[in-house]
């Protein structure tokens, strides 16, 4: 199969290539040997990427921390079900799906990938591959920041900062969704996007008070640092920071401070798509690329405004 793999993590994006790689082996998922239980292949019909993957020491090494190369990238996924292995269920061969795939192991910019099956959701056939992609990544991590470790609840308000951003704009669809007061934060130039999203109020970075917002009951952070702090000190009693930017110094008061890793969630899977359907979240696609501009894509020369995807089949 065609994939994208790295191979020198010193080389960075410089030794990223396309090259054939062996498929998942479908036959060897059917027996108890040489397959791990629980896995699904997966025939790739569209990809996302983070941009930072390559200084994640999960692209290098496997759990026990021996070199895992020449890896392939990419974890967010939409296709559809090739083959199952001993014992899978809940997944039928020929299924639509979509989902996140494990830190450790060979990802999703490829034709095939092998996946957990707990890990993916059916994806409903009225929604697009590429939707269905860029939904993963935004928003399981948007549902977790707010409602497992922000426990937000109605009534409440929110800041969000990178509103017009991937991981923003879908944290502020659901923050509003859910019934919260959203202020937005971000460039100037992303004001009317983080407004479309459905921010009730947007605070200018570079420009505006941050502290003039007054208080609120949750932060959502993608920025850290120096707005991170600031940040904290907005927070009622009792509030959150939630933060997606790895351990932070930044404390509430009389509250809590959380950062988090995104992990696969079938449910809240589809509890997201279903609002997709509903037309109540909207994906914030920013390119469509293919597999064979993947390394473009993954080291753009201009900035792009939103979620990148690969199209690995029409």
């Amino acid at each position: 199969m065609r994939a994208i793999v790295v191979t020198d993590q010193a080389a960075g994006t410089a030794g990223m290539t396309l090259a054939e790689r062996p498929e998942p082996q479908g036959a060897a998922l059917a027996g108890l040997s040489g397959a791990n239980y629980g896995d699904v292949v997966v025939q790739v019909h569209a990809s996302g990427f983070t941009g930072d993957e390559l200084s994640w020491p999960s692209t290098w090494v496997d759990r026990l921390g021996r070199d895992r190369t020449p890896s392939i990238p990419g974890h967010e996924v939409a296709g559809v079900v090739t083959a199952l292995s001993y014992g899978t269920t809940g997944l039928s061969v020929g299924q639509r799906v979509f989902g996140l795939t494990d830190w450790v192991r060979d990802g999703t910019l490829a034709e095939y990938v092998a996946v957990e099956a707990r890990n993916l959701a059916p994806l409903p056939g009225d929604v697009d591959f590429t939707e269905g992609a860029a939904l993963v990544m935004s928003g399981l991590t948007a549902w977790q920041g707010l409602f497992e470790h922000g426990r937000l609840r109605a009534g409440q308000t929110v800041l969000v900062h990178g509103a017009a951003g991937v991981v923003g704009s879908m944290a502020t669809q659901l923050a509003r969704e859910a019934g919260a007061y959203v202020i937005g934060t971000g460039r100037a130039a992303g004001r009317q996007t983080a407004l479309d999203f459905g921010a009730q109020e947007f605070v200018d970075l570079e420009n505006d008070a941050l502290e003039e917002i007054g208080r609120v009951d949750l932060v959502f952070d993608v920025l850290g640092g120096d707005i991170a702090m600031r940040s904290a000190r907005l927070i009622r009693a009792g509030g959150t920071l939630v933060t997606i930017t790895g351990p932070t110094e930044a404390r509430p008061a009389q509250g809590l401070a959380v950062d988090f890793v995104v992990v696969p969630d079938r449910a809240q899977l589809s509890e997201i798509v279903r609002r997709a359907r509903d037309g109540r979240v909207r994906t914030n696609i920013g390119e469509v690329a293919t597999l064979d501009d993947a390394v473009a894509a993954f080291n753009p020369t201009e900035r792009v405004n939103g979620k990148t995807i690969i199209r690995v089949r029409p």
